[in-house]
């Protein structure tokens, strides 16, 4: 049943069932309205310290005009006030937190690369011609690594147009996001899928079990006849395969019962307009279903890339490729900040459909810190000084919103990383290497 202690005392979730057999048939009643299911006030209890804490990368290519992101202000709530290429974001201010004027610290040796493994991993590129070797895994890994074990998917990697994303184990081991809705719809959604109060279970996962538990034991055997660089491959292999046979082992679990939860509609995938990507179309059909598979609990880690470093998508309405515009638009660069207004209209989509999911005495956003960042500052110069941040959602009350932070010493870009990381109760006391380590986080984003 859905008992919880709220406050030290027992409460009983509002979806509680009653589950048995009939026949040899899994059968299912609901309850009626209990007292145990509210306060003394009559209000339903909120699970607030029960609810996981989730934690999600959104990304844009290519930077933005500095000269037209910083906020006017520095503070909490009226004491600031969005910028121009903000505005699009205005009826989520209350939810947001902006970083400026911190500093990527590494050696800026790649153009796109270096801003890209800095400001995801706090490390540099091992090779940088070859900008798949990272020192480090990105923090959306990170974080997996501590709080996505207890999901069916450690991770989830979703994008648009194709974006090959830059979520990352380590060195050349590259998670490739989903681009297509309909097959991370099937992914996520399809027939293993279960909702709270669904007693059935695929009678196939036992014997695909079964089948695996053989086949772990041969691989063990295997490697003690198997010289040094075979046995690294098995091993690699084999924990591919545990992962797997712990996966089929939580599919026959009861699923969590959690309020919000319930199977999206099926989508359809979009096809590009005048050679010009739905863009914004498919970002809010993936916010949707990475939504509701973090309001499933499928996962509470996920990194959603909109557009790649060096992409040359055509925007709405734009006359050129988006990093051609970047480096051959003359003047001011309209067109580029075009650009990165609609990046950030399609974030504050992203923001909006976590915010409109209730969950606990809040919504989904509320107990999530989703971090908005790009590889640049400014395009044209390929800089990594003044970095653009957002953070989106409070991750439980621990971190502060409707907040701009402002620092006038060009602090490492790292520290807010591990901010972040311990505000999702990961416990690092340090983040990043070399140049772009740090053993202090950015406090002032603490409540």
């Amino acid at each position: 049943m859905g008992w919880h202690r709220i406050g030290g005392k027992l409460a009983l979730d509002r979806r509680t069932l009653l589950r048995g057999f009939l026949g040899g048939v899994a059968v299912s009643v609901a309850l009626p309205p209990l007292e145990a299911m509210f306060d003394q006030t009559g209000t339903a209890y909120a699970l607030d310290g029960i609810l996981p804490k989730r934690f999600g990368v959104w990304f844009w290519g290519n930077g933005n005009r500095p000269e037209y992101w910083t906020p006017t202000g520095e503070g909490v709530g009226d004491a600031w006030s969005l910028s121009t290429t903000l505005t699009p974001l205005a009826d989520v201010k209350s939810h947001l937190t902006v970083v400026t004027g911190t500093d990527i610290k590494l050696p800026n040796d790649a153009p796109h690369g270096s801003g890209a493994a800095g400001i995801l991993s706090g490390g540099g590129l091992i090779d940088v011609l070859d900008e798949s070797s990272l020192v480090l895994p990105t923090i959306d890994q990170v974080m997996a690594q501590h709080i996505g074990n207890e999901t069916l998917y450690r991770s989830i990697e979703t994008g648009c147009a194709g974006a090959s994303g830059k979520s990352f184990n380590g060195p050349n081991s590259r998670n490739p996001p989903e681009s297509s809705a309909v097959a991370l719809y099937d992914r996520i959604f399809g027939p293993t899928f279960r909702e709270p109060g669904d007693s059935t279970v695929d009678p196939r996962l036992g014997l695909r079990r079964s089948v695996l538990d053989g086949v772990l034991g041969d691989i063990d055997a295997l490697k003690s006849q198997v010289g040094a660089s075979d046995r690294a491959r098995l091993e690699q292999h084999l924990e591919g395969l545990r992962d797997l046979e712990t996966r089929l082992a939580r599919l026959e679990e009861d699923p969590p019962d959690l309020e919000a939860c319930s199977r999206p509609v099926a989508p359809v995938d979009l096809s590009d307009i005048d050679g010009r990507p739905q863009l914004r179309e498919s970002n809010q059909i993936m916010a949707e279903l990475v939504a509701m598979a973090l309001a499933c609990d499928q996962t509470r880690v996920f990194s959603h890339w909109f557009c790649d470093p060096v992409n040359d998508l055509l925007f709405p309405e734009a006359s050129a490729g988006h990093h051609d515009l970047t480096h051959n638009e003359g003047g001011d660069q309209p067109q580029v900040q075009a650009n990165t207004v609609f990046c950030m209209e399609a974030f504050g989509d992203f923001v909006r459909t976590l915010a409109s999911i209730p969950e606990g005495s809040g919504t989904l956003l509320d107990n999530c810190a989703v971090l908005a960042c790009s590889e640049v500052s400014l395009g044209q110069t390929h800089s990594i000084a003044n970095m653009p941040i957002l953070i989106a959602g409070s991750a439980c009350g621990r971190l502060k919103t409707d907040h701009h932070y402002r620092s006038l010493g060009g602090e490492n870009s790292s520290k807010v990383l591990l901010a972040l990381l311990q505000a999702m109760d990961v416990p690092l006391s340090e983040f990043g290497s070399e140049e772009g380590l740090v053993n202090t986080p950015l406090s002032a984003l603490f409540a």
